[in-house]
């Protein structure tokens, strides 16, 4: 019999995974590939250490913490409904696994190298032979299954909606780790209320809330709302992503003419050409290195970006929402001008970005209050909710500090 296995994490305690449990093992299994170990060099939430700096915590832990979380919520329901047992090992697999694809940099990478962590989890579980192996030989059919997980087409519902909705397991471990490691106090949820609070209704094979949980998701909903605005879009995070895609702008340039040096890897990224083991090979570290390398690249402008990100002398993000359009471009065109009259390549030195949080969506059915009448979508009777599905749109001015005192006529961008 495999030895048990814990995990002490700082948000779920002590996670154990039994030797004489085979689900367990084999999750443990999976936690050994290559694969998955590489997560630890991947940041969860990319380039915000930069504002917020505890920041550190990797999608590895993460995962860890999506499955813990899958877990006690999983046990809680089979206990009520005993024939939800035979998904268990799909559940906690998918959970684990769901974000095995994220490349470097987490979700700002995506952006910067156009790549989609969704697809390229799904070929981790087809291609990669040491997660393909120990699913195939756990059952035939449970590499198809996760598949479906993710594509939210598995049925019963209840499975899929437990590892991505509106309200999976996903999203609980990441606003409470997300909370914890940036020391946003108003990040923190109450994840023993909300896991009494979700029950399974068997005439529709949903995950539904009890009626006299609903306070408790109210302020899931909302912590999530806060997180968007305070900390996903804080404006150093938003000049810090944006600065970090013109570094790698330039580097692709200087490639694609021949006066870039990098390694196979990160050419690779660059040329967006990966192949499975180009997109294995990389992570944080490889490519922070190569930043450092750069910035005593020959080329002025390639370096001046990469030392800015290494040194975190980061472009300002300035708040212009309440500007009409016009006044908004008008202020975009008079940093560059500026950034022109000093002999720099405006476009990358400043832009207009656009933040949009979409506010609760019936994404994926939404989230259904069970009542004794009927199942109800929660924003039909809560007017909390209501007002969160409002979407919120801000646009920012991303420019050098150096610029500052010539847009000062606007407003004061502090």
């Amino acid at each position: 019999m495999p030895p048990s296995r814990t995990y002490h994490d700082p948000l779920h305690g002590a996670i154990t995974l039994e030797g004489d449990d085979p689900t367990d093992v084999l999750l443990i299994r999976l936690i050994d590939t290559p694969a998955f170990q590489r997560l630890r060099r991947i940041r969860q939430l990319g380039p915000a250490s930069l504002t917020f700096h505890g920041a550190e915590g990797s999608r590895f832990t993460h995962s860890l913490g999506a499955m813990q979380v899958a877990r006690r919520v999983f046990n809680r329901l089979a206990r009520r409904h005993p024939d939800l047992e035979p998904y268990r090992t799909v559940v906690l697999v998918a959970a684990l696994l769901h974000d095995i694809g994220h490349g470097p940099f987490s979700h700002t990478g995506e952006t910067i190298f156009g790549t989609h962590h969704e697809d390229w989890t799904r070929r981790i579980l087809e291609k990669s032979a040491p997660v393909q192996t120990l699913l195939d030989d756990f059952a035939p059919d449970l590499k198809d299954a996760i598949a479906q997980v993710y594509l939210k087409e598995y049925l019963p519902p209840v499975v899929h909606q437990l590892v991505t909705s509106q309200l999976d397991c996903d999203r609980m471990d990441y606003l409470l780790r997300d909370s914890y490691f940036t020391g946003a106090s108003y990040g923190q949820l109450d994840l023993d209320r909300i896991i009494l609070a979700l029950d399974f209704d068997p005439p529709t094979q949903q995950l539904v809330v009890a009626r006299k949980g609903q306070a408790a998701i109210e302020h899931y909903l909302v912590v999530r709302a806060f997180m968007y605005t305070q900390v996903y879009n804080h404006p150093k995070n938003i000049a810090a992503a944006w600065g970090l895609e013109q570094a790698f702008r330039r580097a692709r340039t200087l490639l694609q003419v021949g006066q870039l040096e990098a390694d196979p890897t990160v050419t690779a990224w660059l040329d967006q050409d990966l192949t499975l083991s180009t997109y294995l090979a990389a992570d944080d570290g490889i490519f922070m290195y190569h930043l450092q390398r750069w910035q005593s690249h020959s080329d002025v402008l390639l370096a001046e970006l990469c030392q800015r990100f290494v040194e975190r002398r980061l472009f300002k993000a300035w708040d212009i929402s309440h500007l009409a359009p016009e006044a908004q471009t008008a202020l975009h065109q008079q940093a560059t001008q500026q950034l022109a009259s000093q002999g720099l390549d405006a476009s990358y030195y400043t832009s207009l970005q656009v933040a949009q949080t979409r506010g609760y969506t019936l994404y994926q059915r939404g989230i259904k209050l069970k009542t004794p009448q009927d199942l109800v979508e929660i924003s039909h009777v809560s007017p909390l909710v209501q007002a969160l599905t409002q979407p919120l749109r801000r646009v920012w001015l991303i420019y050098p500090r150096e610029i500052e005192a010539t847009l000062r006529g606007y407003s004061d961008p502090k």
